[in-house]
Formats: structure tokens, C-alpha cells, sequence
């Protein structure tokens, strides 16, 4: 079969590609100028921030300079005296207070509005003897004790922001201070930093600016009343405030981004511009940056599209082997799935077993626990019974001692208990220590002395003094001494023996050797393989589990100790552990 070839693109699909590509570029342009706008308006933001603390500290830096100066003597003997008053030592004092502060000038003024005494008194320009009861601040100070307001000076015309406190109380005022604080450094800091922010007061003209073309420009258009306000209160004297355009109109063209934020308690505005030039410039050069890699992908789509009715033609002269590899692929597929299908069974049943061996480690465990527990609990009902019969016949201090000792066989119980645990879990032991066999094979002969007496055995200790510690856990240890005791007395009662057991401790090269023997009926070599199997038992009592010895092979095992059965000469059964010593063991680790 044969397939004719296509034209490269069709002319439909070519304009499809460039209406993409130029709908990629103005999307990354668009997407870059939103980011930059989102850069530059928390630039903004952050410059409205320290710029609204910066015009706040240095207000606040003055604040307190007209109630300080309105607590002075001075200042209210010329209040109170008027012209009798001393008005050279109260112009002294404030060009002294001046000087200190670092305020651009102080004065006092009377109730009437009109300076009596200044910081300027003798230089060109003095407060002294103008009335400024035409001032905001004056009126603020007179009626509600405190005024603020920003003006250009009509004495020095020099502006500045003015701070004013009255003397005296609201009834009947004496006077008011005046600080004028100036701020023109804030602005020269902004011109040195290359900042484009301004100042502007309540009715939107800005006072203050980095920017000398922005000063004394409103930012929107002033009605009448606006003007005739500040005409009224000479707060730009000298200034033609009507005669300039809105800042904001200058400003609207001028490739510039603003932002602004309110500053109180006098309702000014902050201004601050960056320029949009980087912004754009960055959006232009990633659309132009998205246009190529558009006009790249779109070549090499081309040529993809290209190659692909080239394959395409070939795989329509190759149906048959098309359909062959279709047909093998459906085959493998189905293997797969087979084979999936396999290890899932497989990981179910791993799993399967998993459960089933905890489950029996956990049925073991609990059979363990119940063996060995049953053999101190005898001992503690036999200790609680004299214990309630030393009650009974009033002797407290025998009847107080068999209570201690049956809470030291609880004690011992808890520990036997959670050592067995530990051990039917196979947990990593912790560190061997050195343990005192003497002491172990007496604890041992406690525990059982009851359980002795109940089957009419006796037990001799041979224990010599000095022995060396062995290397091991005494609480495990504990357990093989009892095992091997109990095992022998049974013994001995099942072949109706009086004999005394035999228990004792011998030093060997490097070990120390613990024999239990007794007079029983022996192990017959039909029970040597299998005496040591967990739940095998010889007696017909039904009261053995079969795990005594298995769990003493367990414990010499991890203790580094062997474990082994003789023929006793004339009858019976000797056994014997070998334990190793504590500092032989500790020679061998070094």
C-alpha cells in the first residue's frame, strides 16, 4: 500500500502556530509585569512604612519640649507678672533650651495670642512681640490644651511643624509654649537617597518632598473653601498654592508608580513613586524571550509533525506487522498481569506467615509465663498462709516479715516475668554484669523451699566462699538454678527417693561449674534427644508444660554457658552447667 506525502503545513495551521506563539509572548509579558507591580508595591509599601516612622520619631522627638518649658518658674512669673514680669530670663532660658533640644526655635506666647519671650529674641527675624492668635495651633492649645500644625512662618517664612501646649488651666489660661520643630532634614534625606516621596497636609498640598517640583503642589484640584482656609490661617505665606497644578495630573504620564498611606493624628498623606521603566523593560524582554522559545517550539513541532507522516506512511506499507506487534504486545501484556497477579498471591501469603509466626512466638510466650510464674506463686501462698497464721496468733514482727518476704517474691515475679517476655521475644539483652552464684543458689533454694517440702525433698547447698562472678543476668541465672533443682527434687519423689539433692559450685580453668544431682530414675538415651524440646514432658501428672529445660538451654545459650546431663553413679542424674567467668570474658573482649 502506498500513501501519498503531504504538504509540510497547511497555511491554517501555520497561522494557528503564530497567533500561539504571540499569544505565549504577551502572556509572559503580561505575567512579568504583574510581578514586577507586585515587587514595586511592596517596595512602596515599605518605603510608606519607614517613612511613616521616620516623620513620626522626629516629631515625637520635641513633643514633650512646650509642657517642659510650660512647667518652668520663669516662664510662668512672666505669664502671671505681664510686663512687670522678667522677660530677658525667660528669652534666656528658652534659647538655652533651644540649644540643648536641638528644636528649631521656642517662644511663649499670652492668652491674647501675642509673644512675650523667644529663643530668637536677639537675632533678625524675633517672635517677640507678633501675635499668632490667627494659628490653628494657638486655638487647639487654648481649648483643648494641646495643638499640632505644619505652616510655612509668616515672621522667619521658614517653615515648619508647630507644637503647642497651654499654661494654665482650661478655665482661665495663661499662656500657650510653642516648639517649632524643623523637618526640612527629611526631605534632604530623601533628595540624598534618591527617593521620590512627599508630605502632604489634610487638604492634600504637599509640604514636604525630595522632590523640589513637587513642593507646595496640591495633589488634586482645591475648591474655594480650601483656599480660602489656608489663606485664612497664612499657612503657606507667601506661596502661591492656587496658581500650581494637581501633582497627580504632572505625574500621570510620567512613567512613575505611586502609592500612598495615611499618617494621623493630622490627616496628612504619604507619597511614594517608583519607576516603571525596569519593570516594563524586564516584561518586554521576557515576551521577546517567550516569542523565540515559542518560535523554537513551534519549528521543531514542525518538524515533528514532519517526521510523523513520514512514520506514518511507513506504517501504512507495514499493516500486517503492525497487527503482529499489536498481537504480542496484547500477549505480554497479559503475562504481566499474570505474573502481578502472582506476586500479589505470593505477598499475601508472606504475610500470612508473618502473622502466624508472631501469633505462635506469642502463644509460646504465654505458656512460658504461666510455668514459670507457677513456681514462686506456690512459695508466696505458702509465705501469705504463715504470714495470716502469725496474724492469727498475734505474732506481728514474724507475721510483718513473711508480708516482706512475700512482696520480695512479687518483686521477683515481675522481674522473672519480664525477663521471660523479653526472652520469648528474642529482644537484644542488655550488657552482661558480673553475678554472684553463691547468691543465686540461695534465692533459688528460698523459692523452692516450699514447693520442696510439698514433695518431702531436701536440698544441700555446697558453696564455697570467694567464688569468682560469672558473666551473665543473676535473674536468668536464677531461673536455670531453679529449673534444674525443681527438675531434680520431682525426680526424686517420682522414684520415691529420701536422699538429699545435691547442689554446689566448683571453680574450673576460666568457668565456674554449677552440679544439681539427684537420686531419680535417670534419663534413659530414648529421652536424650528430646528432653530439651519445648512442650515434651515425662510426667503423667498433667502438671509440667515441657518448657523448663528448653528455656534453660535458651538462657546458657545467650550467657555463653553449656548445659549437659551425666548418669549418676548409683543411680540418678547429674547436672551440669559451665558458665564463664566475668573477667575472663572481659580479657577476651579486649
Amino acid at each position: 500500500m502506498t500513501a501519498s506525502i503531504r504538504p509540510p503545513l497547511p497555511p491554517r495551521r501555520l497561522a494557528l502556530l503564530l497567533i500561539l506563539v504571540a499569544a505565549l509572548a504577551g502572556a509572559a509579558m503580561f505575567a512579568s509585569r504583574e510581578a514586577g507591580l507586585r515587587r514595586l508595591d511592596d517596595e512602596l509599601q515599605r518605603r510608606l512604612t519607614l517613612t511613616r516612622h521616620a516623620v513620626t520619631a522626629q516629631i515625637e522627638r520635641y513633643r514633650y519640649l512646650p509642657d517642659v518649658i510650660a512647667q518652668d518658674a520663669r516662664i510662668t512669673e512672666l505669664l502671671t507678672a505681664g510686663a512687670g514680669g522678667s522677660t530677658e530670663a525667660a528669652n534666656r532660658y528658652l534659647r538655652a533650651a533651644r540649644d540643648l533640644s536641638g528644636v528649631d526655635e521656642l517662644y511663649l506666647l499670652d492668652a491674647a495670642g501675642r509673644t512675650l519671650a523667644a529663643s530668637n529674641f536677639a537675632e533678625p527675624g524675633s517672635f517677640v512681640g507678633h501675635n499668632y492668635a490667627f494659628r490653628p495651633y494657638f486655638r487647639q492649645a487654648m481649648t483643648s490644651g494641646a495643638g499640632r500644625y505644619y505652616a510655612v512662618g509668616v515672621t522667619t517664612g521658614v517653615p515648619g511643624y508647630f507644637l503647642a501646649s497651654r499654661i494654665g488651666p482650661a478655665g482661665a489660661p495663661l499662656g500657650v509654649a510653642v516648639a517649632k520643630v524643623d523637618m526640612s532634614e527629611l526631605s534632604r534625606t530623601w533628595a540624598e537617597a534618591e527617593q521620590d516621596i512627599a508630605l502632604a497636609d489634610d487638604l492634600g498640598v504637599v509640604f514636604l518632598s525630595g522632590q523640589q517640583e513637587w513642593l507646595y503642589r496640591p495633589l488634586d484640584g482645591l475648591g474655594p473653601d480650601a483656599l480660602a482656609l489656608i489663606e485664612a490661617e497664612q499657612r503657606y505665606a507667601g506661596l502661591s498654592i492656587a496658581e500650581t497644578g494637581p501633582l497627580r495630573d504632572a505625574l500621570r504620564g510620567s512613567g512613575l508608580r505611586l502609592a500612598e498611606a495615611g499618617l494621623q493624628p493630622d490627616g496628612w498623606r504619604i507619597l511614594a513613586a517608583l519607576p516603571l521603566a525596569g519593570v516594563q523593560a524586564q516584561a518586554r524582554l521576557m515576551g521577546a524571550v517567550a516569542a523565540m522559545a515559542g518560535l523554537l517550539g513551534a519549528a521543531l513541532g514542525v518538524g515533528l509533525w514532519q517526521r510523523r507522516q513520514l512514520t506514518r506512511m511507513r506504517l501504512e506499507q507495514n499493516a500486517m506487522l503492525e497487527r503482529r506487534v499489536a498481537e504480542r504486545t496484547e500477549a505480554l501484556a497479559r503475562e504481566i498481569d499474570e505474573r502481578r497477579r502472582a506476586q500479589e498471591e505470593l505477598s499475601a501469603a508472606h504475610e500470612s506467615l508473618v502473622h502466624a509466626a508472631k501469633l505462635a512466638v506469642l502463644g509460646r510466650m504465654s505458656s512460658t509465663i504461666v510455668h514459670e510464674v507457677s513456681q514462686p506463686i506456690s512459695a508466696l501462698d505458702s509465705t501469705l498462709a504463715a504470714a495470716e497464721l502469725h496474724l492469727a496468733a498475734g505474732r506481728d514482727g514474724k507475721a510483718a516479715a513473711s508480708i516482706g518476704s512475700a512482696r520480695a517474691l512479687l518483686v521477683r515475679m515481675q522481674k522473672m516475668v519480664r525477663n521471660l517476655k523479653r526472652f520469648g521475644a528474642r529482644q537484644r539483652l542488655e550488657p552482661p554484669e558480673p553475678v554472684d552464684m553463691v547468691a543465686v543458689l540461695t534465692a533459688s533454694a528460698e523459692v523452692l523451699a516450699p514447693r520442696l517440702r510439698e514433695l518431702g525433698q531436701r536440698l544441700e547447698l555446697d558453696l564455697q566462699d570467694g567464688l569468682p562472678p560469672v558473666r551473665g543476668h543473676a535473674i536468668r541465672l536464677e531461673q536455670v538454678a531453679t529449673n534444674l533443682i525443681l527438675n531434680a527434687a520431682e525426680a526424686n519423689a517420682a522414684a520415691g527417693s529420701t536422699a538429699p539433692l545435691q547442689a554446689g559450685l566448683s571453680l574450673g580453668p576460666d568457668m565456674l561449674r554449677l552440679v544439681v544431682a539427684d537420686r531419680g530414675p535417670g534419663i534413659g538415651p530414648e529421652l536424650q534427644g528430646r528432653i530439651e524440646e519445648p512442650f515434651f514432658t515425662t510426667r503423667l501428672s498433667g502438671e509440667g508444660l515441657g518448657l523448663g529445660l528448653s528455656i534453660t538451654r535458651g538462657i546458657l545459650d545467650q550467657a555463653g554457658g553449656r548445659l549437659a546431663f551425666q548418669p549418676r553413679p548409683g543411680g540418678g542424674t547429674l547436672a551440669e552447667v559451665e558458665l564463664p567467668l566475668y573477667h575472663a570474658q572481659e580479657r577476651l573482649a579486649g
